[in-house]
């Protein structure tokens, strides 16, 4: 079932009074969106992306769509810290950058240059390192300064960009350890970050399940008519259930077989995919049973997450 309902196609998309999405097919690894909300001559950023390259891209386009506004920006939120959401900061670091505290304490512990030397490494990385090229090669990781959020906060949070409010709610820890919300009333609109992989897998790198199918919840339960999601096309209520489906169904098959006694990896191996058939990136359904099987208690210690990725992608083929 397609969610997009928008063209799914690179670059910017009007989503609101003078509040836009930037998008990246194919919503794979690595292959974010961001967003800008203006009012007046005031502008507010969701979100850099993977590379340097990538973001002055997108700049380029923001500006072009509101010259006035976006020639300087005032405040930059991070839905969270992977380096997908946050690498390009540095190109506006004149603005005010807000994420949680738990997110901005996950960026300070993680410097851009691990990326870009794992990388370096990859090609005498046997199967992981296939797996690692074929997921990270297009972005150039090398000459990025960490550029962190100035302020933080713990729970909701709201600013205003002109006379729009904009209310940021941490849902975290779930995807990563501060994942937050950003939605715009007056637009109806909601930023997801990675709350919302629109069809492609979801990954559950932190948990618990819990608080993902509960943000999804909280979406649900507002008056919002288009959702950007953080990977994927631009989509509604329907992708944000679509996503709380599928965190539901994964939760409950790993949990009967955790209860039969399979290992993390059988287990993933074991549970159907078909009714997702068309999503990408299924190999993520190992990290998703290793983090649930946490959950359940498991002391199981299943691998490095991506040599374990790369063998299912293999196997599961």
């Amino acid at each position: 079932m397609a969610l997009g309902i928008r063209p799914f196609s690179y670059g910017l998309h009007d989503v609101g009074t003078a509040c836009y999405a930037w998008i990246q097919p194919d919503g794979g690894w690595g292959w974010s969106n961001a967003g800008l909300v203006v009012d007046g001559d005031q502008s507010l950023l969701v979100d850099t992306l993977f590379d340097l390259h990538l973001t002055r891209a997108m700049l380029t386009g923001m500006r072009s769509a509101e010259p006035v506004a976006a020639r300087r920006f005032d405040k930059l939120v991070n839905t969270h810290a992977n380096p997908d959401h946050c690498n390009g900061n540095e190109l506006v670091a004149e603005a005010e950058i807000i994420a949680s505290r738990a997110a901005a304490e996950e960026m300070a512990a993680e410097s851009p240059d691990r990326l870009a030397a794992l990388m370096r490494q990859a090609p005498g990385m046997g199967e992981m390192g296939r797996f690692l090229m074929e997921a990270f090669s297009a972005f150039d990781f090398d000459g990025i300064t960490q550029t962190l959020p100035t302020t933080t906060f713990e729970g909701d949070y709201v600013t205003r960009v002109g006379d729009k409010r904009v209310v940021l709610k941490e849902v975290g820890p779930c995807h990563t350890v501060g994942d937050v919300l950003v939605y715009v009333p007056h637009d109806k609109l909601m930023f997801t970050g990675d709350i919302l992989f629109i069809e492609g897998h979801p990954i559950l790198w932190v948990g618990p399940a819990e608080n993902w199918i509960a943000a999804c919840d909280h979406i649900l339960g507002l008056p919002v008519e288009v959702v950007v999601p953080g990977h994927g096309p631009i989509t509604d209520k329907r992708g944000v259930k679509a996503v709380r489906d599928y965190l539901v169904y994964v939760r409950d098959e790993a949990k009967a077989r955790f209860d039969a006694g399979l290992s993390v990896y059988d287990a993933a191996m074991d549970i159907s995919l078909s009714d997702f058939g068309s999503w990408g990136d299924a190999e993520r359904i190992v990290v998703n049973v290793a983090t649930l099987y946490r959950e359940f208690g498991s002391t199981e210690q299943p691998g490095d997450p991506f040599e374990l990725m790369a063998r299912i992608r293999r196997e599961r083929a």
